[in-house]
């Protein structure tokens, strides 16, 4: 694999057209190799129906080409044009209310609304019988953003029909949803599919089964929605010309490996800071790393979305600045840009592509910075950019290896845990990321996998509490000889949301036997506490009561054992600090033989073939020295936002 290439977001459409020559000439001598071009150039491709400008499109291609520069080329259906929506108002996505979302901004349009979905085939047919043969363009990116803005779910009436057609097509008959459902509870029971409602209006909470198969459609027509794109691209371009999507962080609406199935490389847009301000963390974490991210969550959606593309990632969408769409928008670190680059690469991206390549001075991302400023000048990130190609350039080429551990991710169990949380704090995106970061801070690389990878050559699998835990992987753990290690919630629903019927956690009692009576739901601020000789935390959130003949390995102050142990295979029955899961996970990864090195906080590796790279998050300077290798890029000692990288052996290398 190539050592990844640097490409930016670049619209031709915000500027005059004497600049385009200039601009890519700017892209070209700092070491850009790609350019996006074409999300949201609809109105400005066919301001009329049927009436199409396509003259400046093709000088903007001609001015990138002529400088060198490589495209990927966009489907620009995630921004449907005013006269679209005025000729067909039912386009526009339902709210949760009831009420039409308006046009206005972007991603106005309803997944399941056949009209639209044949007018985006229309409008990417044309696009790519205009350029598809084009020599410059080596990818193309469907639409932008699935989902994003809570547009995933619609609740419109054709959206009703919808679902209900997907029910049938499912269930076969009204019995048997109403058996997988169990709709004899509050005399729920359907005649027919025509009496089934939307689950968002009713009085108090819906039956989860119902939510969870309306989720489930919902996931299914963005599939479709990608599929027509993905079919209709294949048929008109050349097959060396890949196809992507740029995904996001933090964002669990849809299933993303059942959308990546139809596409060769899986991209996403990564904004570290944006999201370290929205997200989960401690207001004490928002403080420490407030500049530069959390040091873990680039790293989980790098990990998440190179399994999404089967192997094949890339950024598209890599934060140059601050953001405008946080409540806060810090500055970042002067060297940001191009840790968070660095950090892609070192996990195996193909491809880091800055958003954008200048800030446009007018409409809703005025705010939103770019490599250049509105002016032209350049922007702070821009030194970076040039100061990354020279790193990259001293890079040898690398075949990313197999992770020593996996982790299992489901987005049916973030449906479930969305659906009935049971308590705060219980998102299982936000658990699946405790797990991945305690391992990460034991030094260990991790491969994220779906339920229904293959396990053989993982020393540890980490299953994080998922939630829907198909009985065919705990057969394929139990082949694999991996340890394993099994997190609340673990295998507590069937495919149709129902307790097992030998009690949580389900299949997994053939490798663990032990069973789930009763649950602990805690409010903020609840907690049981741990300590014994290596192992000091505390058990928040959810603990569950334990029936078994197994020995607990810890005990709480309220005499409630924690941590069962059948082998190589273990059950934490609550959810424990980071603390305690770190020394927890320590002996674990001993015992299963994996060399681990407790890192100091903020300090993180990762391994690329012979390459070993070495990053710090934290406000204070760390030192690593590898056991062996030579440093070709930074030192020893890095301070807050610098990285190292260390050739420790020739192997893998191309």
């Amino acid at each position: 694999m190539p050592i990844s290439h640097i490409g930016v977001c670049y619209y031709p459409e915000h500027w005059e057209p004497q600049e385009w020559p200039h601009h890519a000439r700017l892209m070209r001598d700092a070491g850009i190799e790609l350019v996006r071009i074409g999300e949201f150039a609809w109105s400005r491709i066919e301001p009329a129906p049927g009436e199409f400008h396509w003259q400046w499109l093709d000088d903007a291609l001609a001015s990138l080409a002529n400088a060198g520069l490589s495209v990927i080329m966009c489907t620009p259906t995630a921004c449907p044009p005013a006269w679209l929506i005025q000729r067909s108002p039912d386009t526009l996505p339902v709210d949760h209310h009831g009420a039409p979302r308006q046009f206005g901004s972007r991603r106005h349009y309803r997944f399941a609304c056949a009209a639209y979905r044949d007018e985006a085939l229309r409008i990417s047919d044309a696009f790519a019988q205009r350029y598809a043969s084009h020599p410059a363009i080596v990818g193309w990116q469907l639409d932008n953003e699935y989902g994003c803005h809570a547009t995933t779910r619609s609740y419109s009436d054709d959206d009703l029909k919808a679902f209900r057609a997907w029910l049938e097509h499912k269930h076969g008959s009204p019995a048997t949803l109403n058996e997988r459902w169990g709709t004899v509870f509050w005399s729920q029971e359907y005649v027919g599919f025509d009496e089934v409602q939307l689950p968002n209006q009713t009085v108090t909470e819906a039956n989860p089964s119902h939510w969870w198969d309306f989720y489930r459609f919902a996931s299914d027509q963005v599939v479709a929605f990608n599929a027509a794109q993905a079919t209709l691209l294949r048929q008109r371009c050349d097959s060396e010309v890949w196809l992507t999507h740029n995904f996001m962080g933090n964002f669990t609406d849809f299933d993303h490996f059942t959308v990546g199935a139809d596409l060769d490389v899986a991209t996403w847009d990564s904004y570290p800071l944006g999201f370290l301000d929205q997200g989960w963390f401690s207001d004490e974490e928002k403080l420490t790393y407030r500049r530069i991210g959390h040091p873990d969550w680039a790293a989980f959606h790098h990990d998440l979305y190179r399994a999404v593309g089967r192997g094949r990632f890339g950024v598209m969408e890599q934060q140059p600045g601050p953001v405008n769409w946080a409540e806060s928008n810090a500055l970042p670190l002067p060297s940001a840009p191009r840790f968070w680059a660095m950090e892609a690469i070192a996990h195996g991206a193909e491809l880091v592509s800055f958003f954008r390549f200048q800030q446009y001075p007018q409409a809703q991302e005025q705010m939103h910075a770019a490599l250049r400023l509105s002016n032209g000048d350049p922007a702070p990130a821009w030194s970076q950019i040039l100061t990354l190609r020279a790193h990259i350039d001293q890079l040898p080429a690398q075949k990313i290896d197999r992770a020593p551990v996996a982790l299992v991710f489901d987005y049916p169990s973030c449906w479930s845990s969305e659906i009935q949380p049971h308590c705060p704090g219980a998102w299982q995106l936000e658990w699946a990321f405790h797990f991945y970061s305690c391992v990460r801070a034991l030094g260990l690389d991790v491969d994220i996998v779906h339920p229904g990878s293959e396990l053989t050559g993982y020393r540890l699998v980490i299953v994080p509490g998922t939630i829907c835990l198909p009985p065919e992987l705990v057969g394929e753990l139990a082949a694999s000889g991996a340890t394993a290690v099994f997190g609340p919630r673990s295998a507590s629903r069937d495919s149709d949301g129902r307790l097992p019927k030998n009690l949580a956690p389900g299949a997994v009692q053939t490798l663990l036997p032990l069973r789930v009576e009763a649950v602990d739901s805690m409010r903020s601020g609840a907690q049981r506490q741990i300590e014994a000789a290596r192992f000091r935390g505390t058990v928040t959130r959810w603990y569950e009561q334990i029936s078994t003949h197994l020995d607990a390995r810890l005990s709480d102050d309220q005499n409630g054992g924690f941590w069962y142990q059948n082998g190589a295979y273990h059950y934490l029955n609550g959810y424990p600090d980071q603390a305690l899961l770190v020394s927890i996970l320590n002996q674990i990864c001993d015992q299963a033989g994996l060399d681990v090195h407790k890192l100091d906080e903020g300090l993180r590796l990762r391994r690329l073939g012979g390459l070993l790279f070495v990053f710090n998050s934290s406000p204070r300077n760390r030192r690593f020295h590898p056991h062996q290798g030579r440093c070709l890029i930074g030192s020893e000692e890095l301070s807050q936002g610098e990285y190292a990288v260390w050739l420790q052996h020739e192997r893998n290398c191309d």
